[in-house]
């Protein structure tokens, strides 16, 4: 590399500024020796707060008047929120690196006083958001609702969050969760206090993504450059982050598609596992055609015309003593029956699945998130919120096998019997637990050579070590509609 000095451009916001030094701090520890220069001020959308985004007829309002610096080779680099880029392609510009991806979903901040309210007025200029949250909310809420409504908001983070604060009649705000993330970890002191006491002080919960994917490239960093600038791009192969870069782009394609920008009313999550890629739509197209679908594109398929086959169990259940979780600050909650908890607790509640937060929801509880049935191997990424670290229990039932990092709490014991006195030949079976799997073994020895198929989180894990790999093991997840 011969450049010894770079100038890296972005919006003067303190979020913006933020994500310019994350871009400058990669580059100066790949290349110590680099010298970086930041330039930063107003974009289109800045200067404007009054209309709504959706209102605004300009495209890219918040980067398109970087470019002419970029063009006429005033800067080097300029950084965006990805998710704030036309989908069409520049003829002098492209963005050739991205950084790992921050968080891509998007959080509900509500006031406390605000919990069993009737009428609720929620804060968010994304028609997306309103869409795609208005049926979660009227669900994920742990109370009743007669209306839900949501009213445009402009400005910065924190111009947003005191509007929120300051008006009495409104009640929840909606922003992206990785610019609070960014925020919370980020260089002022005094930002990552005042948002230490927010999110103490108010109620939250992270929107899961099968109910309310994000808009394209959200959470992800678009390092943008002069398509002459060849120099550049080995320099940026050194900070780029692949899969990131892969998701994000594979989101705006998506969206291309559709025939829409980042203002329509449609979400798309592209999340890439060791097992495949996981691809959920959520929304309206532009001719008002819905659509919901969450779909797995597997690395490894079912051979063609097998037989998936879920065999037949019983079980009875038996409550025990009251779970004693005042130790604990947050609760990882695998079966709703589990929540064997008769005083009010005040941590965080994360569920395995939705309907496990369904169910929850109807006994007024607030849940925090969800792993949306891919796994207790997913992050949370909600450690940052608390000035403490997590103190972890998971609720479960009596032969739950142990493990990780969360102490094990039994909410019931549960009998489980297998009643199936036969197996199909040639089939491919269905396995919702461990257990089950144990069961039918120790009745059918012969199960173990077949093909078997399951979720991506214990089940998956408990039967790739009972069966020596997972050669014979095919991963499916819920298709959420």
């Amino acid at each position: 590399m011969s450049l010894r000095r770079l100038k890296i451009s972005a919006r003067q916001s303190e979020l913006a500024q933020l994500q310019a030094f994350q871009v400058g701090a990669a580059l100066q520890a790949k290349y110590p020796d680099i010298k970086i220069e930041y330039s930063f001020r107003e974009s289109l959308g800045d200067q404007n707060q009054n209309d709504p985004l959706w209102k605004m007829p300009e495209k890219g309002v918040f980067t398109e008047d970087f470019k002419t610096d970029l063009i006429e080779n005033k800067t080097d680099f300029v950084v965006h929120s990805w998710k704030d880029l036309p989908t069409e392609k520049s003829e002098h510009t492209f963005i050739a690196a991205t950084l790992p991806r921050a968080d891509q979903r998007d959080l509900l901040l509500f006031k406390k006083s605000s919990r069993d309210k009737k009428n609720i007025i929620i804060f968010s200029s994304s028609p997306r958001r309103a869409h795609n949250l208005t049926p979660f909310l009227k669900w994920a809420l742990p109370f009743t609702i007669d209306d839900l409504q949501f009213q445009s908001v402009r400005g910065n983070m924190a111009t947003r969050i005191r509007k929120w604060l300051e008006n009495e009649n409104v009640d929840g705000l909606i922003v992206a969760k990785a610019a609070i993330d960014r925020l919370i970890c980020g260089p002022s002191e005094e930002t990552n206090q005042f948002l230490l006491k927010l999110m103490s002080d108010c109620l939250w919960m992270v929107a899961p993504l099968t109910a309310n994917p994000n808009a394209a490239a959200q959470g992800a960093l678009a390092i943008e450059i002069n398509r002459s600038r060849t120099d550049l791009i080995e320099i940026l192969d050194g900070i780029n982050c692949k899969d990131s870069f892969d998701a994000a782009q594979a989101e705006r394609e998506l969206l291309k598609s559709y025939g829409g920008g980042c203002h329509l009313a449609l979400g798309m999550s592209c999340l890439l596992r060791p097992y495949g890629k996981i691809q959920i739509i959520r929304g309206l197209t532009p001719n008002g055609e819905r659509v919901e679908s969450t779909q797995l594109i597997s690395n490894k398929n079912l051979p063609t015309n097998t037989v998936r086959t879920r065999l037949k169990f019983s079980s009875n259940r038996q409550m025990h003593a009251p779970i004693l979780a005042e130790a604990y600050t947050a609760l990882y909650v695998s079966k709703v029956e589990a929540w064997n908890i008769q005083t009010p607790y005040s941590g965080l509640v994360w569920t395995s699945g939705l309907e496990t937060w369904k169910k929850l929801a109807k006994q007024c509880v607030w849940v925090n998130g969800s792993h949306e049935s891919l796994g207790e191997n997913e992050p949370t990424r909600v450690e940052n919120y608390f000035a403490a670290p997590l103190k972890w229990a998971r609720l479960s039932h009596n032969q739950a096998s142990p493990g990780g990092d969360k102490a094990h709490l039994s909410g019931y014991s549960i009998d489980l019997k297998l009643e199936s006195d036969k197996i199909p030949e040639a089939a491919a079976f269905v396995w919702m637990s461990p257990l089950e799997f144990d069961l039918a073994v120790q009745k059918f020895p012969q199960i173990k050579s077949s093909l078997h198929i399951c979720g991506p989180g214990r089940t998956y894990e408990a039967l790739k070590q009972r069966l020596g790999g997972d050669q014979n093991i095919y991963i499916e997840i819920p298709n959420y509609t």
